[in-house]
């Protein structure tokens, strides 16, 4: 980190502050003060932005992005056929020229193509490229290949600029599935198809950046002057990967970066946010996409009980979670579909509200339940997440406190891998979870929690989506209308499956939503037009200073 240099001060002065900033930088828990307004410079003036983030990337093969870190940084090197204006979950064309032609069986999609394009080793762009680009995507076998693989039968050119999907089976979402950062353009000339074939410390895309350099604490990225687009507003970006929150913490206090994005944690995101306040930076807040959730194993007593997990639905107090776990850092949620879409529907703060424990008593006094003979129910959660410690805590205060014995919480912990492992297996009767979309549409918020292909009502799932996510869920009637809505190309037709699909899980209760992300990122004073799009990716090319 650079610290600002002062003007004429004695040498004793000068060691002084250098201690006191080393032993600031050291410090396990950040400084609540915070300096001067304006009395820090930022730390270039080349016009290039220096990003900091303690997301450190796996990859820059788009074939293989599947986390936050290396997705962001794709996206941002690339282009897509459709993307996301920010702020909207609505996807607009790239390289595509107009949205997908659909046939009449919603099987083939026909999509025209940009021209005049050229990637950053100076192929052109054309269908053929782009086919290379899906075909790599899911040939390669790559940790995100599924997105794909699962629902694409073919990819044909038909036409220089002209492409053709054929699908496997009707899949409404698919145009936001081809929005996905990994699915991005790339040359042809600098990759090649096969398994396991990744180049994880390059990029070659079309995108307004390409890759200036890729090290293990730094990344630069520099314009591309032949984009073929609107050219980013700054001169590049540097970014630097911190060690910890508390290093990203101090960076962004002292001047040493321009932006400040993933990961604080909840008390660092508070007191910059007090700063912010203050005019002191920026503090710029987002409604996320990211849900958190309480997951109920129906295989397990005395969760098998209906009454039961509706009593679990009724005695959560979610202004509580979020002031205590979240210090206010997030939204109440009521539906296993966010806000962030329009056909959310807060059907669990209807049926349930919060903390409602005279409803919680009385349902599991009506499932046999009694001080004598209580409702004991472990709650699990991954020992990494420190939140999802003090949600679980939570929860179990609030058991001991209101509930007069008849229920019981006992919280453990279980080491990451370990507790993501275990949970297909059905060994946890509750855990605390958080879900980050694959791509933006209301489908990935049901089908990958409530789908089931092998099970039956007495056994629960035995292979599927709800086995996969720890609740053994199995309902005939919700894998038709996952099916149904899949299929269905109307917007309102599929608005009201998905209402159908929301006050299912509301009665069943498989899942109990609590909790809907806010994003947050800080930048300095100065520093112009900072956002991020719907799936928490921190847009560079608008940035300036």
């Amino acid at each position: 980190m650079s610290v600002k240099r002062w003007g004429r001060i004695t040498q004793f002065l000068s060691l002084f502050c250098l201690c006191l900033f080393l032993v600031v930088s050291c410090a396990p828990r950040p400084q609540v003060t915070t300096p001067p307004s304006g009395s820090v410079n930022s730390p270039t003036g080349d016009g290039r932005i220096t990003i900091g983030t303690t997301a450190k990337p796996r990859t820059l093969d788009p074939a293989d992005t599947y986390e936050l870190a290396s997705l962001g940084l794709v996206f941002n090197m690339s282009d897509r056929l459709y993307t996301y204006e920010p702020g909207s979950t609505e996807i607009k064309p790239q390289l595509a020229t107009a949205l997908p032609k659909v046939s009449q069986d919603a099987l083939t999609y026909t999509i025209p193509l940009r021209q005049g394009v050229v990637f950053h080793d100076g192929t052109p762009f054309n269908a053929q490229a782009m086919a290379f680009t899906i075909n790599r995507f899911i040939q390669n076998k790559g940790k995100p290949s599924f997105l794909l693989g699962d629902v694409v039968d073919s990819v044909k050119t038909t036409g220089e600029y002209e492409l053709t999907i054929k699908l496997k089976k009707p899949f409404a979402a698919f145009p936001s599935l081809l929005a996905f950062p990994g699915v991005c353009a790339v040359s042809p000339k600098a990759y090649e198809l096969g398994a396991g074939k990744f180049k994880p410390n390059t990029f070659v895309g079309t995108g307004p950046y390409k890759l200036g350099q890729y090290g293990t604490d730094s990344i630069r990225f520099d314009v591309f002057d032949k984009y073929w687009g609107e050219k980013p507003v700054n001169k590049g970006v540097n970014l630097q990967i911190q060690t910890s929150p508390v290093n990203l913490f101090n960076a962004f206090r002292t001047g040493a970066i321009d932006v400040a994005y993933l990961s604080l944690q909840p008390d660092q995101n508070r007191s910059l946010e007090e700063g912010g306040k203050k005019g002191d930076w920026q503090a710029i807040a987002a409604e996320g996409s990211v849900v958190s959730y309480l997951v109920l194993n129906r295989n397990q007593q005395p969760l098998d009980k209906l009454e039961v997990r509706q009593a679990i639905a009724s005695i959560i107090d979610r202004p509580l979670l979020n002031e205590r776990a979240l210090l206010g850092q997030a939204d109440p949620l009521y539906s296993m579909i966010p806000t962030t879409f329009n056909v959310s529907v807060p059907l669990f703060k209807d049926k349930y509200s919060d903390a409602n424990f005279d409803q919680a008593k009385k349902l599991l006094t009506t499932a046999g339940f009694s001080k004598e003979n209580p409702a004991k129910i472990q709650i699990w959660y991954p020992s990494s997440s420190p939140t999802r410690s003090l949600a679980a805590q939570t929860l179990k205060s609030l058991v001991d406190a209101k509930m007069d014995g008849i229920l019981q919480f006992e919280v453990t912990q279980a080491e990451g891998p370990a507790f993501f492992k275990d949970i297909s297996k059905g060994l946890y009767p509750g855990a605390l979870l958080d879900w980050y979309p694959d791509f933006l549409d209301p489908d990935n918020y049901v089908q990958p929690f409530l789908t089931c292909d092998k099970g039956s009502v007495a056994k629960g799932c035995e292979d599927g989506a709800s086995q996969t996510q720890g609740s053994f869920y199995y309902s005939e009637a919700m894998n038709k209308l996952i099916d149904q809505q899949r299929k269905e190309l109307n917007p309102e037709a599929r608005q009201k499956i998905f209402a159908e699909i929301q006050t299912q899980v509301a009665t069943d209760v498989p899942y109990v939503p609590l909790w809907q992300s806010k994003d947050y990122v800080f930048a300095r004073n100065g520093v112009n037009s900072v956002q991020l799009n719907p799936t928490q990716i921190l847009v560079y090319q608008t940035i300036k200073k």
